[in-house]
């Protein structure tokens, strides 16, 4: 379980040219066995949010807690219980697939060969066999968000952290994508948070969505909860009432 609670976070732009607030009070929580989806326009704050979950960024306020560690006292043991595929894959172009899959698996304090074996098991998830033993310079975008998932995985996290893991993907590589995230909750109960700005990814994967906006969260719930509070049957409609309509109260007040 993952649990955001009240986040805050500004960056100064240097040299006098003030601050920019990237949140003002996110908080969302995302249980076992379901795929939260956070979603927001373009510079709402998702990414941001992501971060300071992965330990990455500290907020100027606020806390996550991963399976109730909190991640600011202690990110070495909640980060041992997540696995977190950011926006910037960094593969190693030179190391084949497993050899990538099986250094993070290393670095996790997994011996070799079991994170070798984990990188066969999670290739036949993931219908990557064929890419284990390739280097993965020249990989497709599709090909490097696989082997991208599979590292993340290799130390079998309960809590699963991506951000916009979609974007650049065909059609094929983003349903490959969607069915690997349904069996990781159905088959094995993973807590699973994805960031994005798609509404069809929502709409096909997500059990709760946390709609954010202008950095805080102004929605949470269910498609079917969050279509009834902003009284549309459409969910792209219900998404710009709940989310533009959000900041445009927020500009006039």
């Amino acid at each position: 379980m993952i649990e955001v609670h009240d986040l805050h976070k500004r960056f100064g732009r240097g040299r006098g040219a003030g601050e920019v607030v990237a949140l003002a009070g996110v908080s969302f929580n995302a249980g076992d066995g379901c795929i939260t989806g956070l979603l927001g326009p373009n510079g709402a704050g998702k990414t941001t949010t992501l971060r300071i979950a992965a330990a990455l960024l500290r907020p100027d306020a606020g806390m996550v807690r991963v399976d109730g560690i909190d991640v600011g006292a202690d990110a070495g043991a909640a980060l041992a219980r997540m696995g977190v595929l950011s926006d910037a894959r960094g593969l190693y172009p030179r190391l084949t697939a497993r050899e990538n899959i099986v250094y993070y698996g290393r670095l996790q304090g997994m011996g070799a060969a079991a994170a070798s074996a984990r990188a066969d098991a999670l290739a036949s998830m993931l219908e990557m066999q064929g890419l284990l033993e390739r280097r993965t310079e020249g990989f497709s975008q599709g090909e490097r968000m696989k082997t991208a998932l599979a590292r993340a995985l290799v130390h079998d996290p309960a809590n699963i952290v991506l951000d916009e893991p979609t974007n650049g993907l065909d059609v094929l590589a983003t349903r490959s994508l969607r069915a690997a995230l349904r069996r990781l909750r159905d088959d094995e109960g993973k807590c699973i948070v994805f960031s994005t700005h798609i509404m069809q990814e929502v709409e096909r994967l997500c059990d709760r969505v946390v709609v954010v906006a202008q950095g805080r969260t102004v929605a949470d719930g269910t498609l079917a909860e969050l279509g009834a509070a902003s009284g549309q049957a459409d969910f792209e409609e219900t998404f710009v009432r709940l989310a533009f309509g959000q900041a445009q109260r927020g500009e006039s007040a």
